[in-house]
């Protein structure tokens, strides 16, 4: 009887995994077929340019899987809602993204959201900041290793424009 509880009883450890379990020779298992997430590095330029000159230039840059990421970089304004009630505005750079794998070619989700605050003459009182916006967002294929411009969107205050141009780099 003892005997046969102690069979039982390394009959469940080894199919619950308490025992290491061997493998003949000719039986092993296949190497996994499930694919590893590939690694990207991107380098993200917001350039502004004004009659085809660049007049200034951002760097981003960030490493990535296949799940969004996100760079953000500004500053919290505290704006007065009403009834002592406070709100927070997140004025700056936003960069969210992510690689996807496209029937074997990479593809890119992008959102870059660029704001900042109107010069003075531009606010007309209120006392609340105004805010300026530019937004590009989208899906595209690109190109490994070489630079790609992913949009453009004109100041309507000036005859600047700004260009986001991405370069995605695969990482071994």
């Amino acid at each position: 009887m003892q005997r046969m509880i102690w069979s039982v009883l390394i009959l469940v450890a080894w199919l619950c995994g308490g025992v290491e379990r061997g493998w003949p020779q000719d039986s092993q298992p296949e190497h996994s077929t499930e694919k590893k997430a590939a690694a990207y590095r991107l380098d993200f330029s917001i350039n502004e340019v004004e009659d085809g000159k660049k007049l200034n230039g951002r760097r981003y840059t960030m490493r990535t899987l296949d799940t969004f990421q996100e760079l953000k970089i500004g500053t919290r304004v505290p704006v007065e809602a009403g009834g002592g009630n406070w709100q927070y505005l997140d004025v700056g750079t936003n960069i969210r993204s992510r690689v996807f794998d496209s029937q074997g070619s990479p593809g890119l989700d992008v959102r870059v959201d660029i704001s900042n605050f109107a010069i003075p003459d531009q606010a007309k009182g209120g006392g609340q900041p105004i805010v300026r916006q530019m937004v590009i967002s989208g899906s595209t294929l690109v190109t490994l290793d070489k630079p790609m411009l992913i949009g453009t969107v004109d100041d309507p205050n000036s005859k600047r424009q700004f260009q986001l141009e991405v370069t995605v780099t695969k990482l071994k």
